[in-house]
Protein backbone atom coordinates (compact mmCIF):
# COMPACT_ATOMS: atom_id res chain seq x y z
CA UNK A 1 0.00 0.00 0.00
CA UNK A 2 0.97 3.49 -1.13
CA UNK A 3 2.25 5.57 1.96
CA UNK A 4 -0.29 8.93 2.22
CA UNK A 5 1.53 11.84 1.40
CA UNK A 6 2.24 13.82 4.65
CA UNK A 7 1.86 17.42 3.06
CA UNK A 8 -1.89 16.84 1.26
CA UNK A 9 -3.29 14.84 4.81
CA UNK A 10 -1.80 16.87 7.68
CA UNK A 11 -0.50 20.17 6.48
CA UNK A 12 -3.18 22.18 4.99
CA UNK A 13 -3.51 25.89 4.05
CA UNK A 14 -7.00 26.78 3.84
CA UNK A 15 -8.61 30.14 4.27
CA UNK A 16 -8.61 33.80 2.14
CA UNK A 17 -5.12 34.68 1.21
CA UNK A 18 -5.87 38.38 2.14
CA UNK A 19 -7.00 37.72 5.97
CA UNK A 20 -4.37 37.54 9.04
CA UNK A 21 -2.36 34.73 8.73
CA UNK A 22 -2.27 32.19 11.60
CA UNK A 23 -0.52 29.07 11.95
CA UNK A 24 -1.49 26.19 14.26
CA UNK A 25 -0.58 22.81 15.61
CA UNK A 26 -2.63 20.21 17.08
CA UNK A 27 -2.12 16.43 16.75
CA UNK A 28 -5.94 15.84 16.54
CA UNK A 29 -7.05 15.45 12.58
CA UNK A 30 -10.47 15.98 13.99
CA UNK A 31 -10.15 19.01 15.81
CA UNK A 32 -7.19 20.10 13.42
CA UNK A 33 -9.57 20.11 10.81
CA UNK A 34 -12.66 21.58 12.69
CA UNK A 35 -9.91 24.60 13.65
CA UNK A 36 -9.00 25.23 10.39
CA UNK A 37 -12.41 25.36 8.75
CA UNK A 38 -13.92 27.46 12.03
CA UNK A 39 -11.12 30.46 11.37
CA UNK A 40 -11.50 30.27 7.75
CA UNK A 41 -15.12 31.08 8.29
CA UNK A 42 -14.14 34.04 10.09
CA UNK A 43 -11.78 35.51 7.92
CA UNK A 44 -8.22 33.77 8.67
CA UNK A 45 -5.78 32.23 6.40
CA UNK A 46 -5.07 29.34 8.44
CA UNK A 47 -1.95 27.16 7.98
CA UNK A 48 -1.99 23.68 10.25
CA UNK A 49 0.56 21.42 11.33
CA UNK A 50 0.28 18.07 13.21
CA UNK A 51 3.21 18.19 15.77
CA UNK A 52 5.89 20.30 16.39
CA UNK A 53 8.39 18.66 14.41
CA UNK A 54 7.00 19.41 11.14
CA UNK A 55 6.57 22.85 11.99
CA UNK A 56 9.90 23.38 12.89
CA UNK A 57 10.71 22.67 9.37
CA UNK A 58 8.75 25.76 8.38
CA UNK A 59 10.16 28.37 10.33
CA UNK A 60 9.69 31.37 7.75
CA UNK A 61 6.25 31.04 7.67
CA UNK A 62 5.42 30.71 11.23
CA UNK A 63 8.06 34.46 12.17
CA UNK A 64 5.48 36.16 9.44
CA UNK A 65 2.23 34.93 10.69
CA UNK A 66 0.31 37.26 12.46
CA UNK A 67 -0.48 34.46 15.62
CA UNK A 68 0.68 30.92 16.14
CA UNK A 69 -1.94 28.65 17.89
CA UNK A 70 -0.22 25.52 19.59
CA UNK A 71 -2.07 22.53 21.49
CA UNK A 72 -0.75 22.40 24.70
CA UNK A 73 -0.36 18.44 24.99
CA UNK A 74 1.69 17.44 21.56
CA UNK A 75 3.28 14.30 20.91
CA UNK A 76 7.27 14.49 20.74
CA UNK A 77 8.13 17.50 21.36
CA UNK A 78 5.43 18.82 24.07
CA UNK A 79 3.31 22.58 23.45
CA UNK A 80 5.63 24.50 25.41
CA UNK A 81 8.75 22.84 24.44
CA UNK A 82 7.80 24.29 20.78
CA UNK A 83 7.51 27.30 22.25
CA UNK A 84 10.55 27.39 24.23
CA UNK A 85 12.36 26.57 20.76
CA UNK A 86 10.83 28.89 18.76
CA UNK A 87 11.65 31.86 21.43
CA UNK A 88 15.01 29.79 21.39
CA UNK A 89 15.39 30.67 17.47
CA UNK A 90 14.16 34.22 17.48
CA UNK A 91 10.72 33.94 16.45
CA UNK A 92 8.45 36.06 18.43
CA UNK A 93 4.72 35.41 16.71
CA UNK A 94 2.38 35.92 19.24
CA UNK A 95 1.50 32.67 20.59
CA UNK A 96 -1.70 31.42 22.22
CA UNK A 97 -2.15 28.06 24.27
CA UNK A 98 -4.86 25.49 23.25
CA UNK A 99 -5.81 22.81 25.64
CA UNK A 100 -8.26 20.14 26.73
CA UNK A 101 -6.84 20.38 30.33
CA UNK A 102 -7.00 23.96 31.74
CA UNK A 103 -5.02 23.83 34.86
CA UNK A 104 -4.33 26.86 36.65
CA UNK A 105 -0.25 25.94 36.82
CA UNK A 106 0.11 25.35 32.99
CA UNK A 107 -2.05 28.91 32.46
CA UNK A 108 0.88 30.48 34.48
CA UNK A 109 3.89 28.55 33.14
CA UNK A 110 2.29 29.63 29.42
CA UNK A 111 1.80 33.36 30.59
CA UNK A 112 4.89 34.04 32.39
CA UNK A 113 6.61 32.63 29.52
CA UNK A 114 5.54 35.46 27.51
CA UNK A 115 2.23 33.67 25.63
CA UNK A 116 -0.28 35.56 24.40
CA UNK A 117 -3.42 33.56 26.14
CA UNK A 118 -4.43 29.84 27.31
CA UNK A 119 -7.79 28.92 26.15
CA UNK A 120 -9.79 26.23 26.84
CA UNK A 121 -11.23 24.11 23.51
CA UNK A 122 -13.90 23.27 25.53
CA UNK A 123 -15.12 27.04 25.58
CA UNK A 124 -16.14 26.94 22.15
CA UNK A 125 -13.93 29.60 19.51
CA UNK A 126 -16.03 32.34 20.03
CA UNK A 127 -13.06 33.23 22.45
CA UNK A 128 -10.49 32.20 20.22
CA UNK A 129 -11.83 34.58 17.14
CA UNK A 130 -12.24 37.46 19.21
CA UNK A 131 -8.42 36.97 20.69
CA UNK A 132 -7.16 36.83 17.14
CA UNK A 133 -9.13 39.43 15.80
CA UNK A 134 -7.61 42.06 18.71
CA UNK A 135 -4.30 40.07 17.76
CA UNK A 136 -4.53 40.78 13.77
CA UNK A 137 -6.25 44.55 14.05
CA UNK A 138 -3.81 46.01 16.66
CA UNK A 139 -1.44 48.56 14.91
CA UNK A 140 1.71 47.94 14.00
CA UNK A 141 3.48 49.59 17.46
CA UNK A 142 2.05 47.16 18.87
CA UNK A 143 1.83 43.98 17.58
CA UNK A 144 4.94 41.44 17.93
CA UNK A 145 7.37 41.89 14.21
CA UNK A 146 10.34 40.63 13.64
CA UNK A 147 12.93 43.32 12.33
CA UNK A 148 16.71 43.06 11.16
CA UNK A 149 18.46 43.62 13.85
CA UNK A 150 22.43 45.07 13.23
CA UNK A 151 24.95 44.73 15.62
CA UNK A 152 27.86 46.71 13.98
CA UNK A 153 28.97 45.49 10.71
CA UNK A 154 26.45 42.52 11.44
CA UNK A 155 23.37 42.18 10.26
CA UNK A 156 20.93 39.34 11.31
CA UNK A 157 17.77 38.45 9.51
CA UNK A 158 15.53 35.97 12.03
CA UNK A 159 12.51 35.53 9.39
CA UNK A 160 14.76 33.95 6.99
CA UNK A 161 17.81 33.32 9.56
CA UNK A 162 20.23 34.45 7.36
CA UNK A 163 23.35 37.08 8.47
CA UNK A 164 25.30 39.02 6.69
CA UNK A 165 28.69 40.87 7.52
CA UNK A 166 28.79 44.46 5.49
CA UNK A 167 26.08 43.67 3.90
CA UNK A 168 27.82 40.19 2.59
CA UNK A 169 25.55 37.63 3.17
CA UNK A 170 27.83 34.45 4.68
CA UNK A 171 25.83 31.46 3.96
CA UNK A 172 25.63 29.89 7.29
CA UNK A 173 23.80 27.10 7.78
CA UNK A 174 20.91 27.26 10.20
CA UNK A 175 22.43 26.14 13.36
CA UNK A 176 25.89 28.50 12.24
CA UNK A 177 23.35 31.31 12.31
CA UNK A 178 21.70 30.21 15.34
CA UNK A 179 24.95 30.43 17.55
CA UNK A 180 25.99 33.87 16.07
CA UNK A 181 22.38 35.02 17.10
CA UNK A 182 23.50 33.98 20.39
CA UNK A 183 26.82 35.27 20.54
CA UNK A 184 25.39 38.61 19.47
CA UNK A 185 22.81 38.84 21.54
CA UNK A 186 24.35 38.18 24.84
CA UNK A 187 27.06 40.58 23.96
CA UNK A 188 28.91 41.70 25.76
CA UNK A 189 28.18 38.87 28.01
CA UNK A 190 29.63 35.45 27.45
CA UNK A 191 27.99 32.04 26.09
CA UNK A 192 28.39 29.35 27.83
CA UNK A 193 29.36 25.71 25.98
CA UNK A 194 26.54 24.43 26.80
CA UNK A 195 24.24 26.89 25.67
CA UNK A 196 26.11 27.30 22.41
CA UNK A 197 25.87 23.17 22.40
CA UNK A 198 21.80 23.37 22.47
CA UNK A 199 22.34 25.70 19.18
CA UNK A 200 24.12 23.17 17.30
CA UNK A 201 22.53 20.28 18.28
CA UNK A 202 18.78 19.27 16.98
CA UNK A 203 15.21 19.73 19.01
CA UNK A 204 13.19 17.15 20.47
CA UNK A 205 13.66 13.79 23.05
CA UNK A 206 16.43 12.56 20.15
CA UNK A 207 18.71 14.77 21.20
CA UNK A 208 21.63 12.98 23.19
CA UNK A 209 23.19 13.97 25.95
CA UNK A 210 27.21 14.50 25.72
CA UNK A 211 29.77 15.06 28.15
CA UNK A 212 31.24 18.81 28.89
CA UNK A 213 34.52 17.33 26.84
CA UNK A 214 32.51 16.38 23.63
CA UNK A 215 30.26 19.42 23.94
CA UNK A 216 33.38 21.61 24.24
CA UNK A 217 34.59 19.86 20.98
CA UNK A 218 31.50 20.55 19.37
CA UNK A 219 31.52 23.63 19.90
CA UNK A 220 34.95 24.38 19.07
CA UNK A 221 34.55 22.90 16.04
CA UNK A 222 31.29 24.74 14.73
CA UNK A 223 32.67 28.11 15.87
CA UNK A 224 35.69 27.23 13.48
CA UNK A 225 33.50 26.58 10.37
CA UNK A 226 31.50 29.80 11.89
CA UNK A 227 34.54 31.82 12.13
CA UNK A 228 36.02 30.61 8.17
CA UNK A 229 32.94 31.47 6.79
CA UNK A 230 33.32 35.65 8.38
CA UNK A 231 36.75 35.38 6.66
CA UNK A 232 36.40 34.29 3.56
CA UNK A 233 34.76 38.00 3.08
CA UNK A 234 36.86 39.72 5.98
CA UNK A 235 40.28 38.21 6.24
CA UNK A 236 40.44 40.67 9.46
CA UNK A 237 37.50 39.29 11.28
CA UNK A 238 38.09 38.23 15.23
CA UNK A 239 34.72 39.68 16.64
CA UNK A 240 34.04 35.83 18.40
CA UNK A 241 36.60 35.44 21.11
CA UNK A 242 37.06 32.48 23.44
CA UNK A 243 37.22 32.27 27.23
CA UNK A 244 38.26 28.96 28.23
CA UNK A 245 36.48 28.83 31.27
CA UNK A 246 33.46 30.81 30.01
CA UNK A 247 32.52 30.14 26.44
CA UNK A 248 32.45 32.30 23.68
CA UNK A 249 31.99 36.19 23.68
CA UNK A 250 30.83 38.96 20.63
CA UNK A 251 33.03 41.22 20.51
CA UNK A 252 31.48 44.56 19.30
CA UNK A 253 31.43 48.42 19.61
CA UNK A 254 27.68 49.44 18.44
CA UNK A 255 24.56 48.25 20.42
CA UNK A 256 21.79 45.88 18.99
CA UNK A 257 19.15 48.28 16.76
CA UNK A 258 16.32 47.64 14.43
CA UNK A 259 17.45 48.37 11.08
CA UNK A 260 15.68 51.36 9.51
Amino acid sequence: MTAPNRESTSIRRIGDASGPHVVAVEDDPLFRELLATELSIHGFNVLVFPDAESLLQSLQVVASADALLIDWKLPGLSGFELFSELRARGIDTPVIFLTGHALVENERRALLAGALDFIDKTRGFDILVRRLNLVAKAPPSVRVQRRLQRYGRLMLNPVEDRAAWDDTDLGLTLSEYRVVELLASKSPGHAAYHEIHDRIRPPGPARTHATAMEQRRNVRSAIRRIRLKFRSCDPTFSQICNFEALGYVWLQEATPSAAQ
